[in-house]
């Protein structure tokens, strides 16, 4: 299973992912739940709150789930449902503009693949007069667009959630503390140590392994924070 979540819009949106195509339902933002083998029935929460059915089952290489850890294998899917998550948040608000009935002039949907979202939208129109029956929960309004901090944030509406990615988040702080407290520590062991105390030999080997532990607590740090907190997604270079 993997899990991703998208707040925006002062909701929070929740994926859990296989690893394919994905059915999105055409209106607001999403959530989506599925697991390997089980999938969510719900679809529609509420006001703001949608649910992506995901399911790609596959007959080969299998063994490959058992091998690499399923943190890893949420990287890809997060950076997919990055580049549609801003352009989602920016349709809703364009089908918003147009009116639910004109849909069809703030969307272009003309190939094969856009005939499920655009049959759902006709159906909806048909026999649900435009909209869900929010039972006046719902006024119609969109909350202001939030900052792309908020927007793309991934530990609280991911990481938090997610057992194997917020596991991964912890041990990865960990190494990168312990990274730091050996770097520190040679520093300091080279700088207490009298002269003669030790050879010139290890001197320059713990001076070595300080700055190489120190280089890699960097680079982990920034790691940790595109992964599992927030990884800004620029349209124009992806």
């Amino acid at each position: 299973m993997a899990l991703l979540q998208s707040k925006s819009l002062g909701t929070t949106t929740s994926l859990h992912l296989a690893y394919s195509t994905a059915i999105t339902l055409p209106v607001g933002m999403i959530k989506a739940q599925t697991r390997h083998h089980q999938m969510e029935k719900k679809m529609w929460d509420y006001p703001l709150f949608r649910r992506l059915i995901f399911a790609a089952p596959r007959n080969f290489a299998i063994w490959l789930d058992w091998i690499i850890p399923r943190w890893v294998l949420h990287m890809t899917p997060n950076l997919i449902l990055d580049s549609d998550l801003y352009l989602l948040h920016v349709e809703e608000r364009k089908l918003r503009d147009v009116g639910p009935r004109n849909w069809h002039k703030a969307c272009y949907v003309p190939t094969k693949a856009d005939a499920l979202p655009a049959a759902f939208r006709r159906w909806l129109n048909k026999y649900g007069g435009t909209q869900v029956d929010w039972r006046n929960k719902y006024s119609g309004e969109l909350p202001p667009t939030p900052p792309r901090e908020q927007l793309f944030d991934r530990y609280w509406t991911h990481t938090v959630s997610c057992s194997s990615c917020s596991i991964a988040y912890k041990r990865l702080n960990m190494l990168k503390t312990a990274l730091q407290v050996i770097s520190v520590a040679s520093v300091a062991a080279v700088a207490a140590a009298k002269q003669g105390a030790i050879s010139i030999a290890v001197r320059y080997y713990m001076a070595s392994m300080a700055m190489l532990c120190f280089v890699a607590s960097k680079w982990l740090s920034h790691f940790i924070h595109k992964t599992f907190i927030y990884h800004d997604y620029d349209h124009a270079f992806n």
